[in-house]
């Protein structure tokens, strides 16, 4: 795969939120510059204090001129000290203003981030879906997001203040003394360069962290989703190994990780406590040897300017670290965005669809395999018509119903509704006017109501109450204490598999569309049931419906079956001309035969079956 540049998504919010980032780099530098003169406060208190009013200080001359208009050293350190109270109150509320904007900004960048993200992956393909993990992509929508909005929020205005304290503390220096200002800035190249090694060397650990970390995710998606079959086989222990394993590699990962940071930052500290000691030894020894060349108040003045630029300059490595991080994550998230949406290309052709199938020589193969799954595939399926595919597991049943969906589409042939060929139809109405209806139909954890409605928020009540019936879930719902009104579980975890079945039928028939697909979505249903369903979808809609089945009594009842073989049409008729011709249906039928006579006679003794029609 091309490398990704993780910087190309970064520049595009920089630019599209240049405004608001420049404001904040300002506010964050007035905040670091505006707190050196904190410490020229204090040196005029000092030198007040010593009856040197007329000590070098870079505070404005009128400010010096208010101080020292006080009666007596006492009054005029009174007049710094409630001067410094108010200006230390004004940068309180500066420092407030620019920390809620900060927090605007980030909530701002971090939802730009969702949006951008969560509406792309809504365009990628199915097979995209397919190849990739859940956890991942929860992973990139979270915690890169929330890694990018800290760089550009936090992490990029305290470089810049870095810069700005360091600029503002040197100039300050400069007017008290010029060697002292030299020997206080040993640390800056020292702490820069170490930081830049340190920068590529976390960056290089954080990409395999994150690697790590993603695999840990979709270990716990898996096992959250599958919760059931781990139950039901008793898996808890080998789940537990997995995940501790997984665990294991990604905490030794971050540990390896502490570590070095560890020994980075406890040099720097090191380094920090010997900058400190150089610069006071040599204060005290300029101070002995040459008195007039400078007072204890300048010396203060000196130490409090190189604490407040040497902490922030001792943070740049973690600064530059967190900035190496931000790259990572913008490569992920370009990762995604990169991936070409499936309606890049996409026609705008909306042709009438009326339920007129024709497959004509279609092949096709999925993308990880040189073996085709269909080998030139020809049958026609006419409007109105119920017809049912049936063939051995894996001969491409559900495959058709994903291709006529463009789900999937086919490497050759032609497959055409209503003399339009599927390729030239825009994906959006195709899908509209095809409705799949899956074996495995997923559910929100929300109402009954809510998720029949979800496929049409203008249908009325009296039209879910229809659709309910017809796919004989109404008696299911009404059974339960709230009716329509009852919360489903996650993925209606608290439903039986036909009672999901039937709520994604009357979900689907809500939309009203000239083709209906059932992808083996009738299983779970018991067979009386089944023909009641298909019984009540002939009398109320005229649609042409495909059943892919395994079920022979499901098929039975069909207008016209196919049946699938190595990769092509074995055989095209009713039930009754089918069930005399050898091949596979006869042997399914030889085998299912008796189980559906004594269906039909339990049936004919229970009563009848149009009773939802």
């Amino acid at each position: 795969m091309k490398k990704k540049n993780g910087l190309k998504y970064i520049l595009k919010l920089v630019v599209r939120y240049l405004p608001m980032l420049i404001i904040i780099v300002l506010m964050s530098a007035i905040d670091s510059a505006t707190y050196t003169y904190v410490s020229m406060f204090i040196k005029y208190i000092i030198a007040a204090l010593e009856g040197n009013f007329q000590a070098t200080n870079s505070l404005p001359n009128w400010l010096i001129n208010f101080f020292n208009s006080g009666n007596g050293i006492l009054e005029c350190v009174f007049l710094a000290s409630v001067g410094l109270f108010a200006f230390q109150f004004l940068r309180g509320v500066f420092k407030f203003v620019m920390g809620v904007y900060r927090q605007v900004f980030g909530e701002t960048l971090a939802k730009k981030i969702r949006k951008d993200m969560y509406s792309h992956i809504q365009t990628l393909s199915y097979t995209y879906h397919n190849n990739m993990d859940t956890g991942d992509f929860i992973q990139r929508c979270t915690s890169d997001n929330d890694t990018i909005r800290n760089c550009l929020c936090s992490q990029l205005p305290e470089l810049v203040s870095i810069f700005a304290v360091l600029i503002t503390a040197v100039l300050q220096m400069l007017l008290i003394n010029k060697v002292l200002m030299l020997i206080s800035l040993i640390i800056v190249p020292v702490a820069g360069i170490s930081s830049i090694i340190f920068c590529i060397y976390v960056e290089k650990k954080f990409t395999e962290i994150e690697k790590e970390e993603a695999k840990l995710m979709s270990i716990i998606q898996e096992n959250i989703a599958g919760v059931r079959v781990v139950k039901a086989f008793a898996n808890e222990s080998f789940e537990r190994e997995k995940f501790e394993k997984q665990n294991d590699i990604y905490s030794s990962k971050n540990l390896k990780l502490n570590k070095t940071s560890a020994i980075f930052w406890g040099i720097s500290d090191a380094s920090t406590m010997i900058q400190y000691l150089i610069t006071m030894a040599t204060s005290i020894f300029l101070l002995i040897k040459q008195p007039g060349l400078i007072r204890a108040d300048d010396i203060v003045a000196i130490m409090m300017l190189l604490s407040s630029y040497i902490w922030p300059v001792r943070s740049l490595g973690r600064i530059v670290s967190d900035l190496g991080k931000c790259g990572v994550a913008g490569k992920r998230i370009q990762e995604i965005l990169d991936v070409q949406s499936e309606y890049a290309n996409d026609s705008t052709y909306k042709p009438t669809i009326t339920g007129e199938i024709t497959f004509d020589k279609v092949s096709f193969q999925f993308g990880d395999t040189d073996e085709e799954l269909f080998k030139e595939l020809s049958f026609q399926i006419h409007e109105g018509e119920t017809v049912a595919i049936v063939g051995k597991t894996g001969s491409g049943k559900s495959t058709i119903a994903k291709i006529l969906t463009r789900l999937l589409d086919y490497s050759s042939g032609s497959i055409t509704l209503n003399g339009n060929e599927l390729k030239n139809i825009n994906k959006e109405y195709l899908r509209s006017q095809v409705g799949l209806i899956l074996q495995e139909p997923f559910l929100y954890a929300r109402t009954m109501y809510d998720n029949i409605k979800i496929t049409n928020d203008l249908a009325s009540e009296d039209e879910i109450y229809r659709v309910a019936k017809i796919a004989s879930i109404e008696k299911d719902i009404n059974s339960f204490e709230k009716g329509y009104q009852t919360m489903i579980g996650e993925k209606g975890v608290t439903l039986s598999g036909g009672q999901k079945q039937r709520l994604a039928i009357a979900r689907m028939l809500l939309t009203k569309k000239p083709i209906l697909i059932f992808d083996d979505s009738l299983s779970a249903v018991d067979t009386k049931t089944d023909l009641m369903i298909r019984n009540a979808l002939t009398h109320h809609y005229h649609t042409t419906t495909i059943i892919i089945t395994h079920r022979i009594t499901t098929a039975k009842q069909a207008d016209k079956i196919i049946v699938l073989e190595d990769g092509a049409v074995s055989a095209i008729g009713t039930h009754e001309e089918l069930a005399k011709k050898e091949g596979l249906y006869k042997k399914l039928w030889d085998i299912q035969g008796e189980a559906e006579l004594e269906f039909m006679r339990i049936l004919n003794e229970g009563g009848g079956i149009n009773d939802y029609n």
